[in-house]
């Protein structure tokens, strides 16, 4: 297993620990676990790229591990009521969308790659939750708070772009 592959399983690794520390209140430290997370995402895919070890096992799991990790984080900050449902919501919309329309493609031989909006959408989603554990640990400072809501309502606004975006340019996998 090459060194990006493994980053990627140290990200899912890293899940459980985040969930535990956040659910005994260590705000800091589910942070700083989040933080390192999602580096992880950042240098697995730049070093995938650089050295050329792109995988089919890299390209399953490294968006699927952000997906885990973020969600994760969304449905802990529902909990605490940091985040509505309907928030996680409108971004499970778009990711079953997007997975059932790969799911067709795949069953067609085609891969549909993610598209910038939708690696925008996931940045802005992991800077969203990074401000907002922030702002618990930090016991809710309104500026914090509403910085970490900005970013979090910039990310559903992405999220939807993306999505719609994704449809409209592999919209012909509705013919198939």
């Amino acid at each position: 297993m090459n060194l990006p592959n493994k980053l990627t399983l140290l990200r899912v690794f890293m899940v459980p620990v985040f969930i535990i520390t956040f659910m005994m209140g260590y705000y800091f430290t589910a942070l700083a676990i989040f933080a390192l997370a999602s580096l992880t995402d950042y240098f697995d895919g730049k070093i995938a790229r650089e050295r050329n070890l792109i995988t089919n096992f890299g390209k399953i799991m490294d968006p699927l591990a952000d997906k885990i990790l973020v969600y994760s984080a969304l449905c802990l900050f529902i909990d605490v009521k940091v985040i509505d449902g309907w928030m996680l919501i409108i971004i499970l919309a778009r990711e079953f969308i997007v997975a059932g329309m790969r799911t067709v493609a795949a069953s067609e031989g085609r891969v549909l790659a993610a598209g910038l909006s939708g690696k925008i959408k996931t940045v802005l989603q992991m800077f969203a939750v990074i401000i907002l554990l922030l702002g618990l640990g930090l016991h809710n400072i309104p500026l914090i708070t509403t910085i970490g809501n900005l970013f979090f309502l910039a990310a559903i606004i992405m999220t939807v772009y993306s999505g719609v975006e994704y449809v409209y340019k592999n919209k012909d996998i509705f013919s198939m």
